[in-house]
């Protein structure tokens, strides 16, 4: 393939000497955290990757190529930057011939880090089968990608705007493990406990690692999510966080917010209803799942 892949000098460096690195997506920060507490999370949490042992490669799309990795200019351009664009699977071609600023959702991001090589990404939540989808069918590209492309996905979960039980049911149906990490319920994002049991569980980073070579030596396509509970001192529980949801919900289903609107929109209103609440419980969980994934890193490469 002949991608237009730009490396940051020290992930080329990482890759070619066989060091773990980790995949970090850019949607959190220009569409999911408000400025200026997006571009410190976003240097937060690839300090918090290199402090652990691996290095970090956000990825990005600019003036026609894909960025893995980005220097703390670029960081700095983009989280400030004005319509950015937010790619997935159908559009990051056209983002990429415009010459346009592009952010990765989980899904682009997941593209570009199998292109990259690169087998371990962390973000904050994945997106998923939305409330009402029986009706609008709005159902993340992130669940497709997950099945096809061959990258472990480390969140807390999916977000806690969505509908969890049917995006449980569309992984399964697309063939992906989906992973909680160190208990048996899946975490829903904001909350450790989302009411429903996750189809599987374990306990280390080696063995997340574990699974992840024996899916490429059986050959089977698609990814891993890992389901990676938020901080017991940072959650929002459940019955704290589901009424500002709803909230949220019902004014997004009243102005017609649809498609790509609607995560930035219910994001924004959580934060706006919970005082600021949902956006350090959403630091601290992004930090957090960025430790995990880099010792799975670590753990494919010490395994491969």
């Amino acid at each position: 393939m002949n991608a237009p892949l730009t490396f940051a000098p020290e992930v080329r460096a990482a890759l070619d000497a066989g060091r773990p690195v980790v995949a970090l997506e850019l949607t959190i920060i220009t569409h999911g955290m408000p400025f200026p507490q997006n571009i410190k999370t976003a240097r937060a949490v690839e300090a918090e990757v290199r402090a652990n042992g691996a290095i970090p490669a956000t990825i990005a799309v600019m003036d026609g190529r894909i960025h893995i990795g980005l220097t703390a200019e670029e960081l700095d351009r983009l989280a400030q930057a004005k319509g950015v664009m937010k790619v997935s699977r159908a559009d990051i071609a056209v983002c990429l011939a415009r010459g346009a600023y592009g952010a990765t959702t989980v899904a682009a991001t997941m593209i570009c880090a199998a292109l990259a090589g690169i087998k371990v990404f962390a973000t904050g939540g994945i997106g998923g089968v939305h409330r009402g989808a029986e009706q609008t069918f709005d159902i993340s590209a992130d669940l497709a990608e997950l099945g096809q492309t061959a990258v472990t996905v480390v969140a807390a979960g999916a977000k806690a705007i969505l509908d969890i039980p049917k995006t449980l049911e569309v992984l399964e149906t697309d063939g992906v493990p989906v992973i909680a990490f160190g208990q048996d319920e899946m975490p829903a994002f904001w909350s450790r406990n989302s009411g429903l049991k996750a189809p599987l569980r374990a306990d280390s980073a080696a063995e997340i690692a574990a699974s992840h070579l024996m899916r490429g030596r059986l050959g089977l396509p698609g990814g891993q999510l890992v389901a990676n509970p938020i901080p017991f001192e940072a959650e929002i529980p459940r019955e704290e966080i589901l009424p500002a949801i709803e909230e949220a919900l019902t004014e997004a289903e009243a102005r017609g917010v649809a498609a790509k609107e609607v995560t930035p929109f219910l994001l924004q209103r959580v934060f706006e209803i919970t005082e600021g609440r949902s956006l350090v419980a959403n630091i601290a969980l992004v930090l957090n799942n960025a430790r995990l994934a880099t010792e799975i890193a670590k753990e494919i490469v010490k395994a491969g």
